[in-house]
């Protein structure tokens, strides 16, 4: 009789080997997804709360301004290395609750060459962003300027009467509004303007 030991089957091991591998390959697929789906998320997150001091987007001024005033300040900063120059045409203002203003940055491209840069923002205290709305932005598109090329560009806001029933907000008197432009690599291109038809032909 042989001592033998028989040799155990290696097919069981293969077999778990394989679904091992097909469950991280499946891990690694859904954390890839995952990340991807978390920027568009993260953005309508904090568009939606004001999270980070994200600022709120409306189409048209409120109904009422109120007797409350507080001060906005301005602040402009480039990142990057776009050879921009990036400020606002004053430090602050005096606005009541409810009341539409605009306000303007300039900005300079002080290269030789044509450049685009988009701005990010955000407002302090970040508390305040679900209350300061914005109706119309450069931030909202890409700025691209031409050697030398300076621009004004307008902001046009308000701070939401809302804010006056938040208790956290009662000791809040001065908001900063903060612009960062970054350089943007590969910028959108723009739309080719159909050309007229030929005047001198005759439509078939």
């Amino acid at each position: 009789m042989s001592n033998e030991t028989p040799t155990p089957s290696r097919k069981p091991r293969a077999s778990r080997d394989v679904v091992v591998a097909t469950i991280c390959g499946f891990v690694v697929a859904l954390m890839v997804g995952a990340s991807y789906a978390a920027v568009p998320f993260y953005n309508w997150f904090c568009r939606a709360t004001g999270f980070g001091g994200t600022t709120q987007v409306a189409e048209s001024a409120p109904t009422h301004i109120t007797n409350r005033s507080v001060t906005v300040r301005f602040d402009s900063n480039i990142q990057g290395g776009l050879p921009w120059k990036f400020v606002p045409e004053q430090n602050e203002i005096n606005i009541k609750i409810g009341e539409v203003a605009t306000v303007y940055y300039s900005v300079t491209n002080q290269s030789g060459d044509t450049t685009t840069g988009q701005a990010s923002y955000n407002v302090t205290p970040l508390t305040v962003g679900s209350y300061f709305t914005k109706i119309n932005c450069f931030c909202f598109t890409e700025q691209t300027l031409a050697p030398r090329e300076k621009r004004d560009m307008a902001v046009v806001f308000y701070v939401d009467p809302s804010m006056l029933e938040d208790s956290e907000q009662n000791g809040t008197n001065t908001i900063t509004l903060s612009y960062t432009f970054y350089p943007v690599k590969n910028p959108a291109p723009k739309p080719v303007a159909a050309s007229e038809p030929d005047k001198g032909k005759k439509n078939l």
